[in-house]
């Protein structure tokens, strides 16, 4: 389930992205490129223990729903932490003005 719910976060951060790709104030593609290198990661992490150990590609499950909230709230804090550290609305770090 964890794997669902980074891939549609993944393809949602993307067509935000997308649809702000001119200015990409908020840095959206970096957003997108976090979740989409999670959802790789999980993809092959799944595709690996799918393949030598069998069972479900898929677990349905309460602990992996979390997992996946988890994940996505995760990527969410590094995405704001990078966008306090770059402050695109210059909020944070006024410039003086000259007079």
């Amino acid at each position: 389930m964890w794997l669902l719910i980074l891939l549609f976060s993944a393809v949602i951060s993307t067509a935000l992205w997308y649809v702000k790709a001119e200015e990409d104030k908020y840095m959206l593609k970096f957003l997108s490129l976090i979740l989409w290198g999670a959802s790789i990661m999980v993809f092959i992490d799944h595709l690996i223990g799918y393949l030598l150990e069998g069972g479900y590609f898929i677990e349905i499950s309460i602990e992996s729903t979390v997992l996946g909230i988890v994940l996505v709230i995760s990527a969410l804090i590094i995405w704001e932490i990078a966008l306090l550290v770059k402050d695109p609305k210059k909020v944070i770090h006024r410039r003086s003005i000259k007079t």
